[in-house]
């Protein structure tokens, strides 16, 4: 099973719907919040609500069976930054689910920490550690859980906190 995770996009929809055509064996695209922008901006992802989505109705967390697994789908945003992993991986087992997709630090990231899978895509946007823009491909097979990071190698665009 294919899963494309994507983060963060902050209304960079031309990046969605290319992802999108490039994976059309892809079994569900999810989309971990901050896409900024309404429920027809999101087809065919999957969308949990970011801090920064004023414009759709996306629920704040998804729970998805897939192969025996559990995917919790969340941005992240209302756990602590000094015990974020800590507390998603206790949110996590609490809800039965074994893999975390999160989104809300533009930093991409893929472990396994007490038997959890925690995966942040990065951003589509800009990432907060210097390395390009990103998403990740999730693989669930017979193997195991296994996800691959892919940089976009797109120019580096200068992010404003102040308009």
């Amino acid at each position: 099973m294919k899963i494309i995770v994507v983060s963060d996009s902050h209304g960079r929809n031309d990046r969605l719907a290319i992802i999108a055509k490039q994976y059309p064996d892809a079994d569900a695209f999810l989309h971990c919040g901050d896409i900024e922008g309404d429920e027809y901006d999101a087809e065919p992802y999957l969308v949990v609500e970011g801090n920064n989505d004023y414009f759709g109705e996306f629920p704040s967390e998804r729970i998805l069976p897939f192969q025996g697994h559990r995917i919790l789908l969340i941005h992240s945003h209302r756990f602590s930054y000094r015990r974020r992993d800590e507390q998603m991986i206790e949110y996590a087992k609490e809800r039965g689910c074994d893999i975390v997709c999160y989104g809300h630090t533009h930093v991409a990231d893929y472990r396994k920490v007490d038997g959890v899978v925690l995966l942040n895509p990065g951003s589509l946007k800009y990432s907060r550690d210097g390395r390009d823009p990103s998403y990740a491909v999730l693989t669930i097979d017979e193997k195991g859980v296994n996800a691959e990071i892919i940089f976009l190698n797109q120019p580096k665009e200068k992010h404003r906190f102040f308009f």
